[in-house]
């Protein structure tokens, strides 16, 4: 075994991979870059080095820079995470020309499965079924065109070196075909150097389901059940499950045999996972394979009892896989919420800033969360928008569905927006309570997981916070004698009241409180509610109408969040432009994050249409299109391609047309 290992990615998986290797006595070393000089990952190790500017492309992808670390630190071998390096053959191969254990597959297995092409060809010799598809060298247009013709619409383009869904279009019919090809090509070149595509027929109403593989370096290989994947957007995976539903003991070992076959084709070692398309009939194809450790693997873990980073460590140091075949049981049932720094009311625009608030639901058997962030961290734009990954387990799916539920409510931070509300809505959504699963679930049930919860009722709702303010401005007991430390505003003969003014869904809210102990009256327009509170660090303690429950409240200088079993409810102290609703002008177009101009698409001068796409931008590894807000004229452009943007900047003046 290894005495010393270096983690070459940051984040939850950095730091989950030093959890385990330190209680095995593996000494790690951490790398960081600027913008995680201070992060969690950095903390957790044992040592750890400076490699370079905030962007990845300047630290965590420079391969030269991690190899030089490695020796400096004296580390046997390199844990690349997902991610970054985790599937460059070059890196594998530079990390064997030094001396360096790369703790994954060989170099040769890397790059037989890093083209997708060359997978599926691999994948037809070895008995693996394919769905039907062009995976061929020549890229020329119109030969694409006819492929998808032969194939027959819909179709599926992909990335040949890809993943994550990354340079991954859906075409539905020919006339989009040239556009969305372009952008796949595009976005693949961005994101992995090369923009070589692949076309398959996209099977309709799919399930993704993937078994997970390891292998050791004495021929053993094992498959460690499945997991479902099919909550995805945009092509990524947002809600995971262990085992997979409704799925048959038949169908899950031909699947099981069918992902070993795959691994032993090419000379596999370590963890690896095998991705399959589930059709209605329960036939299922090969889509591709991951040589690495997914995001998802806590799912397998928590029904196998294993620890699937220790089974790396044990292979990678040439040990025997610690189960045979037989010997892998499944107990019990496991979800995987993946919570984003993102907004899923503006399109899961991503979202960056300062984590103000933090709590989390008790770690314990049943409830893992893994995570590279803490309160006072700051969620940058240069990495991947995942902040956290919650993952529960029970005996049954019923069980574990219900603790998601509970777990994702208990999950409470103020700062950059997150999707922890839209994953409630999943995770309770009828559909997915019976298991009515297909890759296409957001699509089919898009509206109804975007209309916000009714928290809680409204008027209760505003008395809650005024009554958690109110509370934290009271001055301690000791100085309770004092009048000039008072902030009661007595009135003879009358209960102490104040007035509060906040801003709620954009609306002004007026509130008059008035107080006599932990007893409230709350008036606001021509409501009036009475109720009972006490306030308990972030706990406030509410005693309405016979009925009494606990709130958590976030109380900042301008920002005040409530959290309930309901939802979350925010407010905001009184501004006076987001009060009366004062709109910016509509002719201005503005970076909606910090990100890098992919392409400006007109010119000085150009007549545009509402709705034109204008701009396309990059962040935190995917492409946004900024369009048009009204029809116009475009009087001046702010940014050219390849210039790095920050949230809010101005990218596009228009002049509108009188009719706009």
């Amino acid at each position: 075994m290894f005495n010393k290992i270096l983690i070459a990615n940051r984040g939850e998986i950095a730091c989950r991979i030093i959890s385990t290797a330190q209680r095995m006595g593996v000494q790690c070393v951490a790398v960081y870059s600027d913008a995680d000089r201070n992060a969690r990952h950095v903390a957790m190790a044992d040592e750890a080095f400076y490699i370079g500017p905030s962007p990845s492309s300047e630290s965590y992808l420079i391969a030269e820079n991690i190899l030089k670390v490695a020796k400096q630190s004296g580390a046997q071998a390199i844990h690349p995470g997902y991610g970054f390096l985790s599937e460059n053959e070059g890196f594998a191969d530079a990390c064997e020309q030094q001396g360096v254990v790369f703790i994954g597959p060989p170099a040769s297995s890397i790059a037989a499965m890093g083209s997708k092409s060359a997978a599926k060809s691999i994948m037809d010799e070895a008995g693996v079924p394919l769905v039907p598809g062009y995976h061929g060298s020549d890229q020329d247009i119109e030969k694409l065109r006819t492929e998808a013709e032969r194939i027959g619409y819909p179709v599926l383009l992909k990335a040949a070196y890809g993943g994550g869904g990354k340079g991954m279009r859906e075409v539905h019919k020919p006339e989009d075909f040239d556009a969305a090809l372009a952008s796949a090509k595009r976005e693949s070149q961005a994101s992995f150097g090369n923009d070589k595509m692949l076309i398959e027929k996209f099977i309709i109403k799919p399930r993704h389901v993937e078994i997970q593989v390891f292998c050791d370096q004495h021929g053993n290989a094992v498959y460690l059940a499945e997991r479902d994947c099919s909550v995805q957007r945009r092509h990524q995976k947002v809600l995971e499950e262990a085992p997979a539903p409704a799925l048959g003991e038949n169908t899950r070992h031909a699947m099981g045999d069918a992902a070993v076959r795959a691994a032993q084709a090419i000379d596999y070692e370590g963890a690896g996972t095998v991705e399959f398309l589930l059709d209605a009939n329960n036939d299922f194809y090969f889509m591709e394979m991951n040589t690495r450790l997914q995001v998802e693997h806590p799912v397998t873990e928590m029904i196998t009892g294993q620890d699937l980073v220790e089974w790396q460590l044990v292979v990678a140091s040439g040990g025997v896989l610690p189960l045979s075949q037989s010997q892998v049981q499944l107990h019990g049932h496991a979800f995987e919420a993946r919570i984003y720094a993102e907004d899923p009311q503006q399109d899961f625009l991503p979202s960056t800033g300062h984590i103000e608030f933090l709590r989390t639901p008790t770690q314990d058997r049943h409830i893992r969360i893994d995570t590279g962030i803490r309160e006072g961290d700051d969620v940058s734009p240069y990495y991947d928008p995942m902040i956290a990954k919650l993952i529960v387990w029970d005996e049954d799916r019923d069980r574990a569905l219900l603790r998601l539920q509970r777990a994702l409510r208990e999950y409470q931070l103020v700062g950059p927006t997150t999707n922890t509300d839209y994953l409630h809505r999943l995770a309770t959504h009828p559909h997915f309570v019976r298991a009515d699963l297909s890759t296409q679930f957001i699509e089919q049930h898009g509206e109804q997981l975007l209309k916000p919860n009714n928290a809680m009722d409204a008027e209760l709702a505003h008395a809650c916070m005024a009554c958690a303010i109110t509370l934290q401005q009271s001055v301690p007991l000791a100085d309770a004698n004092n009048p000039w430390n008072s902030a009661s505003n007595w009135r003879l003969n009358q209960p102490a009241g104040q007035y509060l003014e906040l801003v709620f869904n954009d609306q002004l809210l007026n509130l008059y409180i008035q107080q006599q102990g932990n007893e409230f009256v709350v008036l606001h327009d021509d409501s009036r509610v009475e109720l009972k509170a006490e306030l308990q660090q972030d706990k406030l303690n509410v005693t309405f109408d016979n009925h009494s429950f606990s709130l958590t409240v976030a109380l900042g200088t301008d920002k005040f969040v409530l959290f309930s079993q309901q939802g979350r409810v925010d407010y905001q102290a009184v501004d006076t432009s987001a009060a009366f609703g004062l709109a910016e002008d509509e002719g201005t177009l503005t970076a909606p994050m910090n990100g890098t101009i992919v392409s400006v698409n007109v010119k000085t001068g150009d007549s545009v249409e509402k709705d034109q796409p204008l701009v396309v931008m990059e962040a935190m590894k995917m492409e946004y299109t900024i369009k048009a807000t009204v029809s116009g004229t475009v009087e001046q452009i702010f940014f050219q391609a390849g210039e790095l943007v920050s949230d809010g900047a101005e990218l596009i003046a228009l002049a509108p047309n009188e009719e706009s």
